[in-house]
């Protein structure tokens, strides 16, 4: 009897109240100990997919379920431990009520303890001045890295996910303000380390593309990535009811209700096709152009049903299985989308540490003569050619010497150009060129 009693106790939830939080308990408060299988779940916003929810879940591994919040309750509580059908342990919904709840040792001790994390919808940015560079923070990254635990999370717990973000430290951007001046106020990108995915690792996600005005405000973000870092950002977004579930080898699943409902994924990414891929204008005060002849931006987009069975492949942002290719553009302001073809190119990754290798090149910013000298190999094994940042070939003045190259380049405009040798085995070695 007594037995029973202390079962039935322990499977009764309750709140915990702390100066600086609020504890909701759902099921045993005993700690379990499991092998989480990890993983990365992310959704648009609006009723969670219950598909991806049980992914998520199965990826816990009967364990301990913990929700991280800075508003509302416990709405989540008897959703994840009893009305989706996988076994957990407990699930736990801790809302943070200020800062100094980042410093909580109670706090601490249940994500050390967590298989899952889920983040909940509210404000992004107050999540990132919450718990960036805390205590918290590192918790949360040890127990994806050591313990290899799933996190996930929706709306702005879906937009805190990636390496680069959308703070909303002003508020929100609609897309006519990004597209109108990339550098307003508003359009807060940040790269201050806060979640370590490993698969997200390049990347900014959006929310609710159910709203078909986000899209401009996206790829303004891309391009403010490229602008203020030097790095082509990928993009995950999702539509409203929508998830992308990301496991350990890299592959993306994507969940929604389609065909009943026009539920999408968007995988977005600059066109590696292109010489030069760079916006032809990002300035403060100016409307985004980043148009590329109309191919400025990649993009797989998936329907998600209840299978999950359409997957894009996060290792090489290359194939997918189940959607369809577009180009996205933005020509002074304007977005503009239209359907486009499979990517095809070489990897991105081959950049400057390899070109260093080749080419000893200098000076760079150049006034007027670029020097070029050939570190491996003879200059017979290269065909090198400069681009604008149009991605168009560009007529140059060459001069050779042995393993020497000078390229005249004073009649040239300032700006960015992309010096691209081939060598014999068909390799790809890329440098900027900055003209003053």
């Amino acid at each position: 009897m007594k037995k029973l009693l202390f079962l039935i106790l322990t499977m009764m939830p309750f709140i915990g109240f702390g100066q600086n939080y609020t504890s909701y308990f759902t099921g045993n408060t005993a700690d379990t100990i499991t092998t989480p299988i990890g993983g990365v779940c992310i959704m648009g916003g609006a009723t969670e997919d219950d598909n991806a929810m049980k992914w998520f879940l199965q990826r816990a591994n009967g364990g301990d379920v913990l929700v991280l919040r800075t508003t509302g309750s416990n709405g989540y509580n008897s959703y994840l431990y009893s009305s989706l059908g996988i076994n957990v342990n407990s699930v736990e919904t801790i809302v943070c009520n200020n800062a100094s709840a980042s410093n909580d040792a109670y706090v601490l001790q249940k994500i050390n303890q967590a298989e899952a994390i889920w983040f909940a919808g509210g404000d992004q940015w107050t999540y990132l001045s919450y718990w960036r560079n805390t205590p918290v923070d590192n918790a949360i990254n040890q127990a994806i890295q050591q313990r290899k635990i799933v996190i996930g999370g929706t709306s702005a717990g879906m937009a805190i996910q990636g390496k680069y973000y959308f703070s909303a430290q002003n508020g929100s951007v609609t897309s006519a303000t990004a597209l109108a001046n990339p550098f307003d106020n508003l359009v807060t990108v940040d790269s201050t380390t806060f979640i370590k995915n490993t698969f997200l690792n390049n990347t900014i996600t959006d929310t609710h593309f159910d709203n078909p005005d986000r899209k401009g405000r996206l790829v303004t973000f891309l391009a403010r990535i490229q602008s203020d870092y030097g790095n082509y950002a990928k993009a995950i977004a999702c539509d409203e009811y929508t998830a992308v579930c990301i496991d350990t080898n890299g592959l993306a699943k994507v969940f929604g209700a389609f065909p009943t409902n026009d539920d999408n994924a968007y995988f977005i990414q600059s066109n590696c096709e292109l010489a030069v891929q760079s916006p032809e204008n990002c300035s403060a005060a100016n409307p985004l152009t980043w148009n590329l002849g109309g191919q400025a931006l990649k993009v797989y987009q998936i329907k998600g049903d209840n299978t999950g069975t359409k997957t894009f492949n996060l290792k090489t942002w290359k194939t997918g299985t189940g959607g369809t290719w577009n180009n996205w553009s933005v020509y002074n302001g304007a977005f503009a989308e239209q359907t486009g073809n499979a990517i095809n190119c070489f990897p991105l990754a081959i950049e400057e540490p390899d070109n260093q290798a080749v080419f000893d090149i200098y000076p760079n910013p150049i006034n007027d003569r670029l020097t070029i000298n050939i570190t491996k190999g003879m200059l017979s094994d290269y065909r090198i050619n400069m681009y604008n940042n149009l991605g168009q070939l560009i007529p140059v003045q060459i001069v050779a010497q042995q393993n020497t190259l000078e390229i005249q380049m004073s009649n040239l405009h300032s700006g960015m150009y992309l010096l691209i040798a081939h060598d014999l085995k068909g390799e790809i070695f890329k440098k900027k060129i900055i003209k003053n």
